[in-house]
């Protein structure tokens, strides 16, 4: 997946990310047996998908002489980033320091100070998600020795899965016999979304990629900053410079509390232990499935696990609305199909 020189010194840790299992989840819809497919990223080294955006940007910046030991990693991010880059930024000697806005759940701040972030938080009053960029701007320009990745901008960040995700998709599908009709995924850099649909339009140019966001604030439909939500790691207040939406089939939306019911699901149901963006990401799937007919190959990713959602609504019971799809659906069972390394 990589393609790191031996010398580089993301290469002794990079068969720690990637190469994860795909899920076929089956599950009983409108009186029919139907599945959809999903890429388990809780097995990367920190155990989200973001290990492989932060493994390609830095194994990029010391190709190209952007970072040296010693340097300090700044970024800003809403938690599964600044984990990603603590923990791989320390594997490889650097310091790190995160600017992060401080309502996110209290799994990811002590987490990242336990991989030893200098965390800096950021209060809305502050300009909250946009606000800890500027931060983070402003402090690595006093800083000759430092490194900005700059997630939501680097276009490194959707080549890793262009390169890497997309790929193992297509491999996966290909040994039981598929090819992906549609993609579907949250939208909070753009890079997964971006990089796994220009990969799978190679395989097949008319796939349909579709970026997802919570109903609960379509910063993505609107344009702007609108509305709050439970739905930590997309919809950060603004639309990614990665993203191109011109690109992309129409926006799925998906109420938090529709996608927390269903992770709840996930748990207790098939015993995957998923965060919330997981659960909107497989209503997404099922719902482009509906929309593609139910024998149509829909794809998604799961983030992460729901280890960093134990102080969340995530673990409290959610109150049911009219029109949520998580309570016409019967998970049924899960198989994985493992990964197949590229050569």
């Amino acid at each position: 997946m990589h393609h790191f020189s031996p010398d580089n010194p993301v290469s002794r840790i990079s068969a720690l990310i990637g190469n994860t299992p795909l899920l076929e989840i089956q599950y009983r819809y409108a009186g029919e047996d139907r599945s959809v497919y999903a890429k388990y990223e809780p097995l990367n080294l920190t155990g989200s998908i973001k290990d492989r955006m932060a493994l390609h940007i830095l194994g990029n910046a010391y190709a190209k002489g952007l970072i040296e030991p010693g340097w300090e990693i700044v970024e800003a991010t809403s938690g599964n980033t600044g984990i990603s880059f603590v923990a791989i930024g320390r594997a490889l000697g650097h310091p790190v320091r995160i600017f992060m806005p401080d309502w996110m759940s209290e799994e990811r701040k002590r987490l990242l100070l336990e991989f030893g972030a200098n965390l800096e938080f950021v209060s809305r009053e502050q300009g909250g998600f946009v606000g800890s960029i500027q931060k983070a701007e402003d402090y690595a320009a006093t800083k000759a020795e430092s490194f900005l990745p700059r997630q939501f901008s680097n276009r490194y960040n959707s080549l890793a899965h262009e390169v890497g995700t997309g790929p193992e998709i297509l491999r996966q599908l290909a040994a039981i016999g598929h090819i992906p009709d549609a993609f579907v995924a949250g939208v909070g850099t753009g890079g997964t979304v971006m990089g796994v649909g220009r990969c799978l339009k190679t395989r097949r140019s008319q796939i349909h990629v579709h970026p997802l966001e919570p109903a609960n604030s379509p910063v993505l439909t609107t344009g702007h900053n609108v509305g709050k939500h439970r739905i930590q790691g997309i919809s950060d207040e603004f639309i990614p410079d990665l993203v191109e939406l011109e690109s992309l089939d129409h926006i799925v939306s998906i109420d938090d509390g529709d996608a927390i019911i269903l992770a709840q699901q996930l748990a207790c149901q098939l015993g995957l232990g998923l965060g919330i963006s997981s659960g909107a990401n497989v209503l997404g799937a099922i719902g482009i499935q509906a929309e593609l007919g139910p024998g149509s190959v829909v794809v998604t990713v799961l983030p992460d696990s729901n280890k960093k959602y134990l102080s969340t609504d995530l673990m409290h019971e959610e109150p049911v609305k009219a029109g949520y799809l998580s309570t016409e659906i019967e998970l049924l069972r899960y198989r994985s199909i493992q990964s197949i390394p590229s050569l």
